[in-house]
């Protein structure tokens, strides 16, 4: 299709880009593996206890070694990012602490987990308080956050990467690290925790090589290279992670348990796939993203802006268009093509969600998938594709069902 080549000709100098920062990553991610000595063994699973799971503990040291951290928690056991971030949390924080969000609000999913008051086990059950400034136009309000941070010292600062369901672009390492600096200075004792999801792999550094202590992500995202079938990721300096681990097992076992029997290679070896994966599902996003701004739509980041996770947001005029959106995402996925997403009241949202996830791993968002909230602005946040190929094909059928729009 002639719009189709247009596109990608408007695109080809960021598309030179990001097929850079793949293979700067591939070669890291080699690295790695070489460094680390994985062997096949390391694919096994245990069962029980799961004492001296070597593959666990090999998993473990090669996302450390990746991500600049210096010991990890990587395991299937943990549901899904919100479930890491929760564990994250709780294990940092004690009564009387706080929390501190330099980003707002965070992810629909932990809203009840900071909020909630309610008894149902939240971190306000346990004395420990949240509190966040907002954006400045979009980007990191470094004044406020330092004076806050001077002034309070709070346990944990918390900073969301992507923008979840806001109106912002993600937050690039750069911007994180002028800040980060300046946090350490005035409160070297307070942890910086990052939610990393939808950013692994999307620029050459991760948020840890510029002064983070924890980062936490999900394993059916970027990390996961579409292979992991679940889990999820923390990694960091050796004293917040062990400080996790009590949490995330018990405070007299920490790491050292913990098994899994189906075993480990499919998680290996999504993380060595993962930078080449997560690159493609930018350059399908940026030709979707393209396609729609051709046929009026706004657009986020625009096509011509670097982005710094794997999402390109798109604003309709109408809930019967963002409908239409998602429900051709799902018509032309490879697993349910036949299915018909509606807006539903889903688990952890305020709103009801429309969900189009046609994927091989279940609500998969490194595959290509799409969600939002039904309100207004009618934004719809499409991530992911296993292939450039398959993003390439829905862009074309996108394009003859809002021609006429």
């Amino acid at each position: 299709m002639d719009k189709i080549k247009e596109c990608e000709e408007k695109l080809k100098g960021m598309f030179e880009y990001y097929d850079e920062i793949s293979l700067f990553n591939s070669e890291k991610v080699l690295k790695a593996f070489q460094d680390c000595n994985v062997s096949g063994r390391h694919f096994f699973g245990s069962t029980g206890y799961g004492y001296g799971d070597e593959g666990r503990d090999k998993l473990c040291e090669v996302f450390a070694k990746i991500f600049g951290g210096e010991k990890a928690i990587v395991s299937p056991l943990i549901t899904c990012g919100s479930h890491a971030l929760n564990i994250a949390l709780f294990g940092l924080a004690r009564p009387n602490d706080v929390i501190f969000s330099i980003t707002g609000d965070p992810y629909d999913t932990l809203g009840e987990v900071v909020y909630d008051k309610k008894g149902l086990g939240s971190l306000p059950d346990f004395g420990v308080k949240f509190e966040k400034i907002e954006l400045k136009n979009g980007e990191l309000d470094e004044e406020q956050a330092v004076n806050y941070v001077k002034i309070n010292q709070p346990k944990i600062v918390y900073v969301q990467r992507s923008r979840g369901y806001s109106i912002r672009d993600a937050l690039s390492v750069e911007k994180m690290q002028a800040i980060f600096s300046k946090i350490k200075q005035v409160s070297p004792n307070s942890y910086i925790m990052v939610d990393n999801c939808y950013g692994e792999f999307v620029e050459k550094k991760e948020p840890l090589q510029v002064g983070a202590d924890v980062i936490v992500g999900s394993l059916i995202k970027n990390a996961g290279g579409s292979l992991a079938p679940t889990g999820a990721y923390i990694v960091g300096t050796e004293k917040a992670v062990n400080l996790i681990a009590n949490r995330f097992t018990s405070a007299s076992l920490g790491s050292e348990v913990g098994s899994f029997e189906m075993g480990y290679r499919q998680f290996f070896q999504g993380l060595f796939l993962a930078p080449h994966i997560t690159v493609g599902a930018i350059k399908g996003m940026y030709l979707i993203g393209e396609i729609m701004n051709s046929l009026g739509y706004n657009i986020m980041p625009k096509s011509n802006q670097k982005t710094f996770d794997i999402i390109k947001s798109i604003e309709f005029n109408s809930e019967k268009e963002l409908i239409d959106f998602v429900q051709t995402i799902q018509r032309f996925s490879p697993v349910d093509s036949n299915v018909v997403p509606e807006p539903w009241d889903m688990p952890g949202y305020t709103e009801k969600v429309i969900m189009a996830a046609g994927t091989f791993v279940g609500g998969a968002s490194i595959e290509l998938s799409c969600d939002c909230p039904i309100k207004k602005p009618y934004w719809a946040y499409l991530q992911g594709g296993i292939t450039y190929e398959h993003c390439k094909i829905v862009a074309k059928e996108l394009y003859k069902k809002f021609t006429n729009c």
